[in-house]
Formats: C-alpha cells, structure tokens, sequence
C-alpha cells in the first residue's frame, strides 16, 4: 500500500514539475476575440477576468445596454480561446481528459470572422 501511495506522489510530482517548466517556456496563455466588426476587443485568461478592453468610438453608438452585452459575448469568447490554448499547451503534459473534466476544453479555431478552421 505504501509503495502505491508513494508512487501516485512521485507521478503527481512530476507531472506538477512538467505543467511548471512548460508554462514557464510557454509564458502566459491569453485568448483574444474581438466583435464582427471589430469595435471591442477583449484579451482575457482561462477562467479569469479580462485583462483588457479595447472599444472603439463606433461602438459607443451601441448604446451602454448593448456595449455592456457586446463586452461580455466578446470576453466569453476570448475566455474560450484562451481556456482551449491552455488545453492546446497542456496536452503535451496532461492527460487531455484530464484538463477537460477540469473545465478547459479544446475548441476549434476560428478565424477573425467566426469562420471555423
């Protein structure tokens, strides 16, 4: 039972040494969307909070309801993106269906018009 035990502790060692060293190489892992045409923009962190909001002067003309639903549809879609690259980056070191029961699933790229790739 010991030798089981120290085992999953060595496994879960190094797994944590191996996240840690390629995060490191890898530097930190963003996701980026922005609107249709273009007027916000929102860089954001799997599973955090935007880390920035750019808007342009054209979208102020959504009004601050229709502004305010545009950021959050723009930041959910960067958060995705950002959640799938640290899928993307993680798979070399962790179990895929690990990192996706834990809530970063890999999706589809799309291009700047919503285009699946």
């Amino acid at each position: 039972m010991d030798d089981d035990v120290e085992r999953a502790a060595r496994k879960v060692r190094d797994v944590e040494q191996a996240v840690a060293q390629h995060v490191e190489r890898s530097g930190p892992v963003t996701g980026r969307a922005s609107s249709p045409d273009g007027a916000v923009t929102v860089i954001a962190t799997p599973g955090g909070p935007p880390q920035q909001i750019t808007v342009s002067a054209a979208a102020l003309r959504m009004g601050p309801h229709g502004l305010a639903a545009e950021i959050m549809r723009v930041a959910e879609k960067a958060q995705r993106a950002a959640s799938s690259r640290l899928h993307q980056t993680l798979e070399r070191v962790v179990d895929p269906r690990e990192l996706t029961e834990l809530g970063f699933t890999r999706e589809q790229d799309e291009d700047e018009f919503g285009w699946r790739r």
